[in-house]
């Protein structure tokens, strides 16, 4: 039953974490909390795996990703970019927020899933093609694309980052 302890402390411990990344992933924080909970499901199923595993957070992290591929293939989330309610990531402006959220919303769930792993989680192409299962070019590739798309999206709307603005500097629209 020692086993089973170690995942509620491990479980306690990293479920904002796991959180933060659900919701990038659904862009929705309610949705993300039953991502969180059917992954940390998954994840004591498989516990005594996962403790041998090198890594348990990248173990917890795939677990994740692939739950989310799942319930999105089975039609249980939605694809609509959703507004968020919370702020689930801390400090910051609030409009970037809601805007990246809404332009992460409209990828596809595997483009949305490889920049969330490669840019917000920091994991490297290699990495990130073992979790997605596909070569370092696809992820090489649907991450460049999938920035591209992003960011006209982001350029069309209204919204501006100001990157640096405390050094003076101007955004040219």
């Amino acid at each position: 039953m020692g086993e089973y302890q170690d995942f509620e402390e491990y479980a306690r411990a990293r479920q904002n974490r796991l959180y933060r990344t659900a919701v990038l992933l659904c862009g929705d924080p309610h949705r993300a909390q039953d991502l969180v909970q059917n992954t940390l499901v998954r994840l004591l199923r498989y516990w005594p795996r996962a403790i041998r595993a090198d890594n348990v957070d990248a173990y917890a992290r795939t677990v994740l990703t692939r739950t989310f591929l799942a319930e999105q293939r089975r039609g249980l989330l939605s694809r609509r970019a959703h507004a968020v309610e919370d702020n689930p990531t801390g400090a910051g402006d609030p409009a970037l927020r809601v805007t990246l959220l809404a332009a992460l919303g409209e990828l596809p769930p595997r483009a949305r899933a490889m920049l969330i792993l490669r840019y917000w989680e920091d994991l490297s192409v290699a990495t990130v093609a073992g979790l997605m299962r596909c070569s370092q070019s696809t992820v090489r590739s649907t991450c460049s694309r999938s920035l591209a798309l992003l960011r006209s999206r982001l350029d069309a709307g209204e919204w501006h980052a100001e990157p640096y603005a405390g050094l003076g500097a101007q955004r040219s629209r």
